[in-house]
C-alpha cells in the first residue's frame, strides 16, 4: 500500500533516513570527540533544550545517567546549581532562543563551560559557546520550504539530534568502559 503521495512508506522511511544521515554525516570527528571529553570530564551535566529540541535533549540526559553520568535536565526539582567543574548543554538549532541565552549566561557567571548543538555555525550563541556540535540541517525557523524532503518543519534537525546524541552515547561508553549490561543495570524499575 502507498502512501498518500503514492510513495511506499519503506521508500518514505529510506528517504527520511537519508536526509538524517546526510546531516549527521557533516559532523567531523574532532565535534564528536570534543563532545565526548567535554561531557566526561564534568563533574555534573545540566541539560536544556525547548520544544522537541528540549524531548531529544531528555533523551540525551536519560542515557548520560545510564552511562553513570551525573546529568540533570534543566528545570527538574532536583537539578543542581552549576558551576566550575560543571558542563551546560544546551540546543539552539535554529541559532537562538532567549532561555538557552539565559541560561547559557547563568552558566558562564557561576564558572560552567557550555556546550552549544546547533544547525547554525554564524549564530550569536555559537561564539559565547566553549564547544559546538554542528548539526546542518533545516531548523523550524528556517523551515522554508524544501519540496523534495520527507521531514516537515524542524524534523531534520531533532532527528539529527537523535541519530547524533546515540552515536554519542556510543563513544562515551566505549571511552568510560560502560557496556549495555552496565547501562541497563541504571535503567528505572518504575515502570
Amino acid at each position: 500500500m502507498s502512501g498518500p503521495d503514492n510513495e511506499s512508506v519503506a521508500g518514505l522511511a529510506e528517504r527520511a533516513t537519508g536526509e538524517l544521515a546526510a546531516v549527521v554525516g557533516q559532523v567531523p570527528d574532532d565535534a564528536l570527540a570534543e563532545a565526548c571529553a567535554a561531557i566526561i570530564g564534568a563533574r555534573r551535566i545540566a541539560v536544556y533544550g525547548v520544544g522537541r529540541e528540549g524531548l531529544m535533549m531528555r533523551a540525551l540526559t536519560m542515557r548520560l545517567y545510564h552511562l553513570g553520568l551525573d546529568a540533570h535536565v534543566v528545570g527538574d526539582m532536583t537539578t543542581p546549581a552549576v558551576g566550575s567543574g560543571d558542563l551546560l548543554v544546551v540546543s539552539a538549532g535554529p541559532g537562538h532562543f532567549a532561555t538557552v541565552e539565559a541560561l547559557m549566561e547563568v552558566a558562564r557567571e557561576a564558572g560552567a563551560p557550555v556546550l552549544v548543538f546547533t544547525a547554525r555555525s554564524n549564530a550569536p550563541l555559537v561564539a559565547a559557546a566553549d564547544h559546538v556540535v554542528r548539526l546542518p540541517a533545516r531548523t523550524m525557523a528556517g523551515a522554508e520550504s524544501d519540496g523534495d524532503a520527507v521531514l516537515p518543519m524542524g524534523s531534520a534537525y531533532e532527528g539529527a539530534q537523535y541519530l547524533f546524541f546515540e552515536l554519542l552515547v556510543r563513544a562515551l561508553g566505549q571511552r568510560l568502559g560502560c557496556d549495555e549490561q552496565a547501562m541497563r543495570e541504571r535503567h528505572t524499575n518504575l515502570e
